[in-house]
């Protein structure tokens, strides 16, 4: 019998077989360094050296994906939202046939009896370790309750921080540190053919993850200004990684881990994924979610010209140099564009850096900044390029930032309510409620409802917010209870009686 010496001296294959034992040592070694030898004690990659680690990972041409959903799967949550029957009834999307409509959310609701609340579901992203969520607004959109599970399946009741319809997207937050998150990655330099995941969290069947790649980018499909948003941004994400129903609000992760959009929509004519996904920009989403939380709103910048997209018959009905940038065929009277020396008849091919071929592809640009923002468009006018500063302006032709104003009262028979913070409820150890800010005379006043009272149950039914409130008071006729808890945090029941 041959030595293992002798055999390898004689066997031709020697090369290849050492080169396959370095190479196997080569990427347990690596594998270890990324995720610990000890798989018992591994940890979801969370923070930023973990991800930057994980990152490096990219130049392997045997990329799997495992590492991807490692670190996405964790942060997306399922968001279930209670929804009156009267609101359900006013808010139900058209049954007319849209080849592109919204998946998850109020179309995919679990209907309960006539009379009785009813349930819509969806995804969401946690994108800081304090709990912020980023969802779609049609998830969220007339909710009484927003109860979000997260992958490990804790539960919790989620304040709604802003929302904005014309981007359809929402800022939640639940009580709670620590959490995994996504690290947000930069929407401008994802790539047609570029690999992704679209991973969501449907129906609370823990986090689905699929693959595809990005088919497209700049996507207008009209789908939010059909819905009667005037000044709506689309400039979709294309993906054909597979999206189903229940998916609203989940993520779009590319191959370094990095969150590149929040996934909205689907073209379909049954409801069920056919191959074409659309995913909001995480850039613009990162510019929408720091206004809801800075100012309570988003903060819409004006360019003020009205735009066309350049085609063949555009270019040479005008004389045009060539099918770049989107031509200008009005300039709004004392609008930004105006002011800065913008004319009807130029055609935009540039703002700051970021070339622009697409009306859709101007509009997610210009909607990253704010107004009195200065930016730099490039322009040509005839044969001759020119480079203008304009200082954008708000709708109503200011500068000015301005915050939300802060949410009314709602009223009913003297009875003023307001959302209980999350604060005002820790304090209480309280999970929900609201907050009665004034009594007034009438029946809560003669039952002895004092101010500063937060009312966590109405006719023994748990109360979320408001709208959930005001519309279980509307529905009781004569005698009903209130319970909750007064300034000093002692539980107290009320028996108050309604009028028929």
């Amino acid at each position: 019998m041959k030595s293992i010496k002798q055999i390898f001296k004689s066997n031709k294959y020697t090369g290849y077989i050492i080169a396959g034992i370095a190479g196997s040592v080569f990427s347990i070694a690596a594998f270890s360094a990324m995720w610990g030898t000890n798989n018992a004690n591994t940890q979801y990659p969370n923070t930023q050296s973990q991800l930057a680690r994980y990152a490096s990972l990219n130049t392997s041409k045997a990329f799997d994906f495992t590492g991807v959903s490692a670190v996405s799967t964790p942060a997306v949550v399922h968001i279930k939202t209670t929804i009156s029957s009267k609101q359900r009834s006013g808010n139900r999307r058209s049954q007319e046939f849209n080849p592109f409509d919204f998946f998850g959310g109020p179309g995919f609701d679990f209907e309960m009896p006539q009379q009785r609340p009813s349930q819509a579901s969806g995804s969401g992203v946690i994108i800081a370790e304090d709990g912020i969520i980023v969802t779609n607004n049609h998830v969220i959109e007339g909710a009484n309750k927003i109860e979000v599970t997260l992958n490990d399946k804790r539960t919790y009741i989620a304040d709604l921080i802003g929302s904005d319809k014309n981007t359809d997207l929402a800022v939640l937050q639940i009580s709670e540190t620590d959490l995994p998150y996504v690290k947000l990655g930069n929407s401008d330099d994802a790539k047609v053919g570029q690999w992704v995941v679209a991973v969501g969290n449907p129906f609370n069947l823990n986090s689905t993850v699929t693959l595809g790649i990005i088919s497209a980018l700049g996507r207008n499909i009209d789908l939010l200004r059909s819905k009667g948003n005037q000044y709506a941004i689309e400039n979709f994400i294309q993906t054909d990684a597979a999206i189903n129903p229940g998916n609203s609000g989940g993520a779009l992760i590319n191959t370094a881990g990095e969150l590149v959009g929040i996934n909205t929509a689907i073209a379909s004519q049954t409801g069920s994924y056919a191959g074409y996904g659309f995913a909001i920009p995480s850039n613009l989403m990162k510019k929408v979610v720091g206004d809801i939380q800075k100012y309570g709103k988003v903060q819409r910048a004006m360019l003020g010209v009205m735009i066309q997209d350049v085609t063949q018959e555009l270019m040479e009905e005008k004389g045009l140099k060539d099918l770049k940038g989107v031509y200008i065929p009005e300039v709004v009277e004392g609008g930004a564009g105006a002011k800065a020396g913008i004319k009807a008849g130029d055609v935009i091919v540039k703002i700051g850096t970021s070339a622009i071929n697409s009306s859709s592809r101007l509009q997610e640009e210009i909607g990253k900044y704010r107004p009195g923002d200065k930016v730099q468009v490039i322009l040509r006018r005839n044969s001759d390029e020119k480079e203008i500063t304009v200082t954008l302006l708000s709708k109503e032709g200011s500068q000015e930032l301005t915050k939300a104003s802060a949410p009314s009262a709602e009223e009913f028979k003297g009875l003023s309510l307001k959302n209980a913070s999350s604060e005002k409820r820790k304090n209480l150890s309280l999970k929900h409620g609201v907050l009665v800010v004034d009594v007034q005379k009438g029946p809560f006043k003669s039952a002895g409802i004092p101010e500063g009272f937060v009312i966590t149950h109405i006719a023994n039914e748990p109360i979320y917010s408001t709208t959930g409130a005001m519309n279980v008071l509307r529905q009781i006729r004569g005698a009903t209870t209130i319970e909750g808890k007064t300034k000093s945090g002692t539980e107290k029941i009320f028996a108050v009686k309604l009028d028929k």
